[in-house]
């Protein structure tokens, strides 16, 4: 796998490397009633969510908050790996109750994404990383396999996964198609090597070669790689809502819902940035894990207004298939999806919009 790292005078600090992702924060945990544990909530992350979200919810946010707050209800889906498929896994899996995520087809499904879910919270056991042996499973939230599913990778494409730690995403895609030439960038160095691991994890060392694996500023992606790439995918960094819910250090939280306003900035300069490394007629997926307007639809909105080579694309037909199992927000434009945590369907949130290069 080659390693290509951002030169020095582009290696400054980020928002994707600042944990506004995955959040670096530890979570304090506490014993219920039945003597499991449930993490603590953060009340000034709660505080500030409650105000933004019931004036962009409205009413859907009450139901949405009582699934985040409650780890105990989260769900986890099971990713097969296809490089290392296992029909006892498999077996094992319809027996504790799982069904597939995918009951109804589509031309960009292919049948070797296979991806298990349960209504119930039960997760199933994670399998530890061991060098040379390749892991059968990938534990993820179902929701994010949609921003996979709307880019539609057919082999042979160039694809680039601009934001690519921890791999979930990387994975899935390469589940999907073999691209000619796959790009995988993560800017932080300790989130690079997760990466590194997680891919040499599930993918054969003779086409995890054929990988290049960077830690550029992905702000200069575009610049460097200007119209190179069929697909980008850019799962942006954002104010993860699940994990800041979560923080134990109550000062860096507060501080993290200060910078929260900056987050937009970053996000519409790595969109660019994707946009300029397309080639005409190119697509991205723009996806986040925030319910957030501002680092959302806003985002989209205000490219959509400032670039005249850029149009939305229609992803309403796989809102429509997958509806069944997630709960989605209702009235949003035709060309995104906004996946909110339900019971029984505690998926998300994640947010995915899909835009094309003229």
């Amino acid at each position: 796998m080659w390693l290509q790292r951002a030169p020095a005078r582009l290696r400054r600090p980020l928002a994707a490397s600042c944990g506004l992702r995955g959040g670096p924060f530890p979570a304090r945990e506490q014993l219920d009633s039945e003597g499991k544990h449930q993490k603590q909530i953060c009340q000034v992350v709660l505080d500030h969510f409650e105000k933004q979200y019931m004036k962009e919810l409205g009413e859907a946010w009450s139901t949405v908050r009582d699934v985040l707050t409650s780890t105990l209800c989260w769900q986890y889906a099971v990713l097969l790996n296809k490089f290392s498929y296992s029909s006892e896994l498999e077996n094992t899996l319809h027996l504790k109750g799982y069904h597939s995520l995918f009951r109804e087809t589509l031309p960009y499904i292919p049948q070797s994404l296979k991806c298990y879910i349960n209504r119930t919270p039960e997760r199933f056991p994670a399998q530890k990383h061991q060098i040379g042996k390749l892991k059968e499973y990938y534990l993820l939230n179902a929701a994010s396999l949609l921003s996979v599913l709307a880019l539609e990778i057919k082999n042979g494409e160039r694809v680039l996964d601009m934001c690519a730690a921890p791999g979930g995403k990387s994975i899935a895609m390469l589940q999907c198609a073999w691209p000619g030439h796959f790009h995988c960038n993560e800017y932080d160095s300790l989130r690079s090597r997760w990466l590194k691991q997680t891919l040499e994890s599930f993918i054969p060392e003779p086409l995890v070669n054929f990988i290049t694996l960077s830690e550029l500023d992905g702000r200069q992606i575009g610049d460097l790689h200007s119209e190179l790439y069929d697909k980008v995918l850019l799962d942006a960094p954002c104010s993860n809502d699940r994990s800041w819910l979560f923080c134990s250090d109550i000062q860096q939280a507060t501080l993290r819902l200060i910078q929260r306003k900056e987050l937009s900035v970053v996000q519409v300069q790595l969109l660019r940035s994707a946009i300029k490394a397309l080639c005409p007629g190119g697509s991205v997926v723009y996806s986040t894990c925030t319910l957030s307007k501002a680092e959302n639809s806003d985002v989209i909105s205000h490219i959509l207004n400032s670039c005249s080579n850029v149009l939305p694309v229609d992803i309403s037909e796989l809102a429509s298939v997958v509806s069944d199992e997630f709960s989605l927000l209702a009235g949003v434009q035709p060309h995104e999806i906004l996946v909110l945590p339900a019971r029984g369907r505690a998926w998300g949130p994640m947010y995915v919009a899909k835009l094309k290069k003229m």
